[in-house]
């Protein structure tokens, strides 16, 4: 009878076991290997960013050399933002390669270095590239502002393009000279607005759009209930439209001595199609080509060759002077609204309704903070958000004053936020008001039965707890839920405004409705106080405070580069963004970021402007 070798059995186990430990063995040396060695380019990659911060502020510290006879360049297709931008850029930067730590100043940075440039013995000249303008009307008066400011010092101002469009001429035409390519042109043709409706859209795929509004000027739904504009849309558009225009023709009139019917006359009948036909009607003074332009500012500086030319970016300027005045005694703090106004904390994009609310607190309850500017540039949001942030805004009008200065937009939701504020200014050609109230439900389940064969069923605890889950068309009386939501919320925007502006409920309604006005008629209604800029906000509010010295501080305070360059989220979607509109192009990527946005439209009650107009 066979038996069984125990021992031979033990010993196989035994060296399964021996094998196998090995085996783990080695799986955990080259755990640990594989792990450290990430550690370890962790390590060498956070050391890399932070010496590269390190050295970047160091090189900050280490303020450039202008030279001599310096032409200070004012682009006007760069952007200038409410806030700072970083640039990163193909090149030198502290010894590191493909690194460009420069930063797109903010619209105040600009218009400060260009007044604080009048009194710099370095600069002897403004230099305007003017082939486009990326900025807005509003921004755009404050830069032609700054600019004469400028040419009170005496120094000339060229402006040079080679074909310059119409936005940019109205901040050019503020310049001494103004110069165009030959083969070019300039754009002088009047404004357009257009607008796209997706209903057409929306009917074909069987997306039915539920749409609740309070005001009858209220057009942000527009595009997603009727295919052209209503009457009443089109009378508000058409007089502020013309409100814009006539403010681009007073100040073209003022600086090239053209009466504003003539200019008018020339938009109306196309004459003006290429640079000598400019030169004609004297909107600028010569056809020049670049080489020729560059010669007459050496001449003028008495430089040998155009090569020598000392040409200083704002972005260089900025680190090389101290143009912010930080010597004064008491502190004014200038809080930046800039973009859509969103529940929650937000991000540098937006106004973040809880984000807000905690930095006017801080301000309100600083004690060393003797005045508030809340500077304003959104076209609105979340009614919710923008009554947190009201709610801030009126606590701190009773303990110090707060005086609001409005950007390009301060509409619909930045108008709630601004109403309780001591004092408003706004540009001429600021876009305000849009006192008005909307909400938004998409019903896609016809589209998915039809065409993806989607279907819904389910069950509930009460009639209307599936309210909003967009799986069935609404009943009358979830649609009259719906409408009582933004009829009560506007009746408080109302109630807002009255009791800021010093007006009965019934006067407010009057010229609410969600009507948009500009900032010059704005002021004869009374929802604007005077035209200025934030500069003139500043020292209102330091008035009010009743300081002779001060200094102001900015906030949200600015993230530092190795802030920004880890804020992930941020670098993302401006990844993605680039992506998708290198892939649609710009005019698919636009259609898209609107259909996109329904989704926050119907997230809660809105106070906002009408969806987005091209003005052109």
């Amino acid at each position: 009878m066979p038996t069984m070798n125990l021992c031979g059995w033990n010993k196989n186990v035994h060296r399964i076991w021996i094998i196998t430990n090995n085996g783990n063995k080695m799986k955990g040396f080259f755990k640990i290997f594989f792990a450290s060695l990430l550690a370890l380019v962790v390590f060498t990659g956070l050391a890399f960013l932070l010496l590269l911060g390190i050295s970047t502020m160091l090189a900050k510290n280490d303020k450039p050399d202008l030279g001599s006879k310096g032409i200070l360049v004012l682009n006007l297709n760069t952007y200038f933002d409410e806030t700072s931008k970083s640039c990163f850029g193909a090149s030198w930067t502290s010894g590191f390669p493909n690194m460009d730590m420069s930063e797109t100043p903010s619209l105040y940075d600009a218009i400060r270095m260009i007044e604080y440039a009048a009194t710099d013995s370095t600069i002897k000249m403004l230099y305007i590239k003017s082939d486009d303008n990326a900025n807005s009307f509003a921004h755009s008066e404050e830069l032609r502002n700054a600019i004469e400011k400028f040419k009170s010092s005496k120094k000339p101002v060229i402006a040079y393009g080679n074909v310059i469009s119409q936005k940019a001429y109205f901040v050019a035409s503020e310049a001494d000279k103004v110069y165009c390519h030959p083969a070019g042109g300039l754009e002088w043709k009047g404004l357009a607005v257009s607008l796209m409706f997706y209903k057409g859209l929306l009917d074909k795929l069987e997306i039915q759009p539920e749409i609740f509004y309070a005001g009858k000027f209220k057009s942000a739904t527009e595009p997603f209930r009727a295919t052209q504009m209503t009457d009443a849309n089109r009378l508000q558009t058409t007089v502020w439209l013309n409100d814009l225009y006539s403010r681009i023709l007073e100040g073209v009139s003022t600086n090239r001595h053209i009466d504003t019917a003539t200019l008018r006359a020339l938009a109306n009948s196309g004459q003006i199609r290429r640079t000598d036909d400019a030169v004609k009607a004297h909107l600028i003074d010569a056809a020049k080509y670049d080489d020729e332009v560059k010669n007459e500012i050496a001449q003028k500086l008495n430089v040998n060759k155009i090569k020598d030319l000392n040409f200083i970016s704002l972005s260089k300027y900025s680190d090389a002077v101290d143009y912010k005045d930080m010597d004064g005694k008491d502190k004014i703090a200038v809080i930046y609204a800039n973009g859509d106004i969103i529940d929650g904390q937000g991000d540098e994009r937006n106004v973040g309704g809880d984000k807000f609310r905690n930095l006017i607190r801080d301000a309100r309850m600083d004690k060393d903070i003797k005045a508030i500017v809340l500077r304003v540039n959104s076209p609105g949001g979340s009614a919710l958000a923008s009554d947190i942030i009201w709610r801030e805004v009126s606590l701190t009008k009773q303990v110090k004053p707060i005086v609001v200065s409005m950007g390009n937009y301060a509409a619909s939701g930045g108008y709630y936020i601004s109403c309780a504020a001591n004092y408003i200014f706004a540009e001429p050609n600021t876009l305000t008001g849009s006192i008005g109230v909307f909400s938004m439900m998409v019903n896609p389940s016809a589209f998915l039965k039809s065409k993806l064969g989607i279907t819904f069923d389910g069950v509930k605890t009460a009639q209307y707890a599936d309210l909003g889950y967009g799986t069935h068309p609404m009943s009358e009386q979830e649609k009259n839920f719906m409408q009582s939501d933004v009829d009560s919320t506007y009746r408080t925007f109302l109630t807002r405004v009255a009791t800021g502006r010093n007006k009965t409920i019934a006067a407010v309604d009057s010229i609410a409705q969600g009507r948009v006005w500009t900032g010059k008629r704005a002021i004869s209604i009374g929802l604007v106080d005077a035209n200025g800029n934030l500069k003139d906000a500043i020292a209102y509010a330091a008035k009010l405070a009743k300081s002779n010295s001060y200094y102001i501080k900015e906030y949200p305070q600015s993230k530092n580069f190795l802030e920004k360059l880890l804020n992930k989220d941020d670098n993302k979607k401006d990844v993605q963004d680039k992506i998708l509109k290198d892939a649609l192009g710009e005019w698919q990527f636009d259609i898209y970021t609107k259909i996109k946005s329904l989704s926050t439209l119907c997230n809660s009650v809105q106070t906002r402007i009408p969806f987005e107009w091209e003005i052109r």
